[in-house]
């Protein structure tokens, strides 16, 4: 199981989606009820993705998560549960222009991109095919110079300059009020990076990219979906421990058997510990 920092408190947890908590057969099984148990805890969990935020919003719904949104990475911050207005952070219509003159340059050159395109407010994304260093190299000598190719193992992302997914993550901190150094990340992509590099503690779920491996502070043992499931319960076990340190509970008195207590059962826990120090 992965290792998380001891003796250090926690004030949320940021997730990737794709690759990290889905995959092309959706959520593992067991990612929902360990999503809420780590929330019942009091550790709020926030999203941050390549997706829309028409598409993240009922990812954030059904896992039961209180945190805020981050989407197009970074382009759009929404954090509906303490009630702040959606912020969009780019204009969307510069990389829109610079896809359609890609098209110009580049045979059989799909500008359309994704789907969910149409949903689109700060960014374009093309479907991943190997060309992203010819898209680079035109860019660069064209009047859209500045924008930013981010390919993220799903597409390439289109996006102005500044925008990331660790600037959508401080925008939504300052409203919380959180401090980046007391937030886990967890995620698989390059576009997970600057995240990674934001915030107190990092894991990733993927080895593929070097980089992003060699980003982040810890690799789980397991790899995407199954990487985030090690890694949720790494958290409840610290939350357990944080819970036993903090109300003097010793579970080697409580417990009739000499084996150590499984932190993911808790029906040998005192109903009042948990009443007075669960959320």
């Amino acid at each position: 199981m992965v290792e998380l920092p001891q003796g250090r408190t926690w004030d949320m947890v940021v997730f990737d989606v794709d690759g990290t908590l889905m995959d092309a057969e959706g959520f593992h099984p067991d990612l929902i009820p360990l999503v809420r148990e780590v929330e019942a805890r009091g550790l709020p969990i926030s999203l941050a993705s390549g997706r829309t935020l028409p598409n993240v919003t009922p990812i954030r719904q059904s896992l039961g998560a209180s945190g805020f949104i981050v989407a197009e990475n970074g382009g759009m911050v929404w954090d509906s549960g303490e009630g702040h207005e959606i912020i969009t952070r780019a204009d969307g219509s510069r990389a829109r222009a610079a896809v359609q003159w890609l098209a110009t340059q580049i045979d059989d050159f799909d500008a359309a991109g994704i789907e969910s395109n149409r949903w689109r407010e700060t960014e374009w994304c093309l479907f991943e095919n190997g060309n992203e260093d010819l898209i680079r190299e035109l860019l660069a000598g064209s009047e859209w110079s500045d924008l930013i190719v981010v390919p993220t193992g799903f597409a390439v992302h289109i996006t102005a300059p500044g925008i990331d997914k660790a600037g959508g993550l401080q925008v939504a901190f300052e409203q919380r009020g959180v401090d980046p150094e007391r937030v886990l990340v967890c995620g698989d992509a390059p576009n997970d990076i600057s995240m990674f590099e934001l915030c107190g503690f990092s894991v990733a779920v993927n080895d593929e990219r070097e980089d992003v491996v060699d980003a982040a502070d810890c690799l789980t043992a397991a790899r995407g979906i199954e990487g985030s499931i090690e890694f949720l319960k790494a958290v409840i076990a610290i939350l357990c421990a944080s819970l036993v340190q903090v109300a003097g509970f010793e579970p080697a008195k409580h417990y009739a058997s000499d084996l150590e207590p499984d932190p993911f059962d808790h029906s040998g826990t005192p109903a009042g510990l948990l009443g007075k120090y669960a959320s």
